[in-house]
């Protein structure tokens, strides 16, 4: 199929068809750290979240786990934050299904809309990635790792698209949709290095970046093609 045929690359984001679909927002991480008024949190997650849904207009979204960020407590923000991404995705008549992710053991406590294990979009199957899927597919679309890529000295998040990289299916990995989460550079990653196991050959895979000021998507080679000129 393509790895990416069909998806349309947004700024931390990708869609799928009518489908929207987000990874790792890590509510409740601003929390959790030392910043006093984190950027990527509460109001401005739920603002990038409304831009996408509104312009968008997509019949569901899905998460591709970790919507929440601790294991051991819920911090009071995070349900403020849930209320918001659930009424941006209301007013343009969505319903939010989360595949629950390794950070979401408090899930059940705060989140009483569909989860599902693993979300089947017609030949794709969208999960977290921590664990192999047991579903087949022809296509996985996955988040976990958080990628980033270092371009020029710039590191700027991105989705990581290659063909035949899991059971023969094809693989799209997307970074976190929290700004607080730096992520990983992926410019010297062997899968090993990768931590969902989704990953068996990191050369296959070719970076995509968003550049949301300018308007373009960049998509690059492989990084087994030129990892050497980063």
């Amino acid at each position: 199929m393509g790895a990416l045929s069909g998806v349309t690359v947004h700024d931390l984001a990708i869609s799928v068809g009518d489908t929207l679909v987000v990874a790792d927002l890590h509510v409740g991480r601003g929390a959790a750290s030392n910043v006093e008024l984190p950027v990527g949190e509460g109001e401005e997650m739920v603002e990038r979240f409304e831009s996408l849904c509104a312009d968008l207009d997509p019949e569901e979204v899905v998460v591709a786990g970790d919507l929440l960020h601790s294991f051991e407590t819920v911090p009071g923000p995070v349900r403020d934050t849930l209320s918001g991404l659930r009424r941006a995705a209301r007013d343009v008549g969505a319903r939010i299904v989360v595949t629950p992710g390794n950070h979401d053991t408090l899930l059940d406590a705060v989140w009483s809309g569909p989860v599902e294990e693993e979300y089947r979009l017609g030949d794709t199957v969208v999960c977290h990635g921590h664990v192999e899927p047991e579903a087949e597919a022809d296509r996985y679309i996955v988040g976990h790792d958080h990628p980033t890529i270092d371009i020029e000295g710039r590191r700027r998040a991105c989705v990581l698209a290659g063909e035949e990289i899991y059971r023969g299916a094809d693989l799209v990995m997307l970074p976190s949709f929290n700004k607080l989460v730096r992520g990983v550079r992926i410019n010297d990653m062997s899968a090993a290095d990768f931590m969902s196991p989704l990953v068996t050959d990191a050369d296959a895979l070719a970076p995509v970046v968003r550049d949301a000021d300018a308007g373009e998507t960049l998509t690059f080679p492989t990084l087994g093609a030129f990892r050497h000129r980063l």
